[in-house]
């Protein structure tokens, strides 16, 4: 695992943008959205005849680090795909922050990548295969010697590989977000939950984002930037519980508790494990406080 993952695992990341590579309008748009992460694309969004005008479209655009404290990822394409070693070389050269790698299936096809990607460049991977959900532990524990970084769920493509139907409360895929969300929090992953497809639902998106937070996930991955308050908000820690938050730093602090693994906090039981989550809530709040998005 990466030395600095503990403070790579405190930078908000409640909304991922998804931007079409070949689209210079939208990316660069971008650079005044909120959204925490942009993911800009150069597989789903990009046609075949269009890979290499993306590529030097998305090159140009990295090198010029245009987009502040937001995260930027690249999502190439697949390692198969006549692309992928091009794509490699330019992550390589111009060093975005990340490079998402579609359709990993297996824990060897991590150490793969990872001994073609540049240090200081950080590794995720889309768990949209039936293979990745049953490989996912060893997937997860090649974290502990490579630069994975996290996960980012591939709904879309898991609905059509599963040929099942999306339903509102994602029956079909609960099995895959929860087992991919339990490996990257016992390897300390970044989780990432899949897109909402109906851009002008916007009650649809926030109850899925819900069931995200709900869950665990980290943030959500989106395809339209009319999406990114919604996420924003929902996946951003509550004001009330960073209030309670405060609270149970506080008494741990008081003279009389600091030796104490057990206290009451207003009435309720508080242990050291509430105190460890609350120092969590506190550091995510501000950092999202310094991105000016709080």
């Amino acid at each position: 695992m990466n030395d600095n993952m503990h403070d790579f695992a405190f930078k908000p990341r409640r909304s991922c943008l998804y931007t079409p590579g070949i689209n210079g309008k939208a990316m660069e748009k971008g650079k005044s959205l909120p959204a925490d992460i942009i993911m800009l694309d150069l597989e789903d969004a990009v046609a075949p005849d269009l890979k290499e005008e993306a590529r030097n479209l998305v090159a140009n655009m990295v090198r010029e680090k245009p987009y502040g404290k937001r995260e930027v990822i690249i999502r190439m394409n697949e390692v198969s795909s006549p692309w992928a070693k091009d794509d490699l070389a330019m992550i390589n050269e111009v060093k975005p922050d990340g490079a998402l790698i579609p359709k990993v299936q297996t824990a060897q096809d991590i150490f793969d990548i990872n001994a073609q990607l540049d240090d200081g460049i950080a590794l995720w991977v889309m768990i949209e295969m039936p293979l990745a959900i049953l490989n996912i532990q060893e997937i997860a524990a090649a974290s502990l010697s490579t630069k994975l970084a996290g996960f980012i769920i591939g709904t879309n493509d898991l609905a059509k590989e599963f040929r099942a139907t999306a339903t509102p409360d994602r029956a079909a895929f609960q099995h895959a977000l929860s087992v991919t969300l339990t490996a990257a929090r016992a390897y300390d992953l970044i989780a990432i939950d899949g897109v909402y497809n109906d851009i002008q639902n916007a009650s649809g998106l926030e109850d899925e984002c819900r069931q995200g937070q709900i869950m665990g996930y980290d943030g959500k991955t989106l395809i339209h930037p009319s999406q990114i308050d919604i996420a924003n908000r929902i996946f951003a820690p509550a004001i009330d519980d960073i209030e309670k938050a405060r609270s149970i730093v506080a008494a741990f602090e008081l003279p009389e508790n600091r030796n104490k693994g057990v206290i009451k906090v207003d009435g309720k039981m508080t242990e050291l494990l509430h105190l460890t989550e609350a120092k969590r809530l506190i550091t995510m709040y501000e950092a999202i406080s310094a991105a000016g998005d709080a």
